[in-house]
């Protein structure tokens, strides 16, 4: 009764799902431009990173095309409060990175935080669910408790949206011997200068022993 009062549309153009589909019809899945990054060895992503910070492996799910339909399922995530989708993104990255040998060594899924008043306004961290669904693939410990994101004293009312960033912070939430020799999966919903990685990267490279690989949703 329930789907037809109110059925079930596909989260990329909104034509109604059939019995079979989850969140996304089969059109729109075959249309998302899937990165493959590493199935096919592509390093890419991972020299965005070259000199900033030593990183041992990256791969992001799809490439983020602005106006078409992966601009449309990340604002959905983000700002519709679609955060099933998150999951989806998760299980579909995860079967893969799962039987991949350069990813199935990792030991701990660690997500970007969002600084505290946004994540209460938005009511939930974007990539919360596909850190998780990660996780679960891999069987390794999910901490959304390591990382905190935190702003420099002094009042943000006036300042910039881009030096707002700049006075955001990532600390290390927990004791430093919680990431001591842990091969960490860091994940973020996309990545396009890399900057947000690089700070928490560099937290988490101060326990001994810290090896960083990242996966993203997308990549800009």
């Amino acid at each position: 009764m329930l789907n037809v009062l109110f059925p079930k549309v596909c989260e990329g153009c909104g034509e109604m799902l059939s019995s079979t589909e989850n969140l996304l019809c089969l059109l729109c899945r075959h249309q998302i431009p899937l990165t493959n990054f590493h199935k096919l060895d592509d390093t890419s992503l991972k020299n965005k990173f070259y000199g900033r910070f030593p990183l041992i492996n990256a791969t992001a799910l799809f490439h983020f095309q602005k106006r078409g339909l992966t601009q449309e399922l990340l604002h959905n995530l983000k700002y519709r409060g679609r955060k099933e989708l998150s999951f989806l993104f998760g299980a579909w990255l995860g079967a893969e990175l799962a039987e991949n040998q350069k990813f199935n060594k990792v030991t701990m899924v660690i997500p970007v935080p969002l600084h505290k008043q946004k994540l209460k306004k938005r009511g939930y961290n974007q990539v919360e669910g596909f850190g998780i669904e990660l996780a679960k693939a891999l069987q390794v410990p999910y901490r959304d408790d390591i990382l905190v994101k935190v702003s420099k004293t002094g009042s943000q009312v006036f300042k910039t949206r881009i030096l707002r960033f700049e006075m955001e912070e990532m600390f290390l939430n927990q004791k430093i011997e919680e990431v001591t020799d842990q091969h960490i999966l860091l994940v973020d919903d996309i990545v396009t200068t890399g900057a947000t990685l690089e700070k928490c990267a560099l937290q988490l490279l101060k326990g001994e022993g810290v090896k960083i690989s990242i996966a993203t949703i997308a990549t800009g």
